[in-house]
């Protein structure tokens, strides 16, 4: 394995995403979902990794912007690159959660329409900035993408999903923690 050194980058991201599998592997279950809410306890915190990741892009993007700074319009790229690759990824375990929860995959779902939209218009975006390469435009949209993002959620029906994090309101400190 002399292509994974531990100052590699392929190194620290397998790492990870080992990490990732063997917590989502020993989540606690759950009385009504049983073992399949380990795929839930996973898209959620994908989706919260994404969204945070999406959050840190328009903070520093707006700093960019408001300092004239190259090295802040440079982090708002940074992330607002990886959280979309976040939110892109957590579309297909979305629908893994669909299928092992309810045996089937509800793509009308308002708030899976609204993800898949930003995941679409995020990746398309974040490659258009990159060949346009014009770092306050960037900064800017980032800003507004992390803006309408929220406003769009904030908008969206709940039919298959809780209201806002039912882990977090749950009361149970272990599994918050866990999450």
């Amino acid at each position: 394995m002399d292509f994974v050194k531990r100052d590699s980058p392929l190194f620290w991201f397998l790492l990870a995403l080992s990490m990732t599998a063997g917590l989502a592997a020993i989540g606690p279950q759950e009385k009504t979902l049983g073992e399949n809410v380990r795929v839930v306890y996973l898209h959620g915190a994908w989706v919260l990794t994404a969204e945070l990741f999406l959050a840190l892009a328009s903070l520093t993007g707006l700093v960019g912007l408001l300092m004239r700074s190259d090295r802040w319009h440079a982090w708002s790229q940074a992330l607002g690159r990886t959280g979309v690759i976040f939110w892109i990824l957590y579309l297909p375990l979305s629908l893994w959660a669909m299928q092992a929860n309810w045996n089937g995959l509800f793509l009308a779902e308002p708030r899976f329409r609204v993800a898949f939209i930003f995941a679409v218009t995020g990746g398309l975006l974040q490659i258009g900035l990159t060949v346009i390469g014009h770092s306050a435009l960037t900064s800017l949209s980032n800003f507004l993408f992390f803006v309408a993002l929220e406003i769009a959620l904030s908008q969206a029906d709940y039919v298959m999903h809780p209201p806002p994090s039912p882990i977090f309101r749950s009361g149970n400190f272990s599994l918050q923690l866990y999450l």
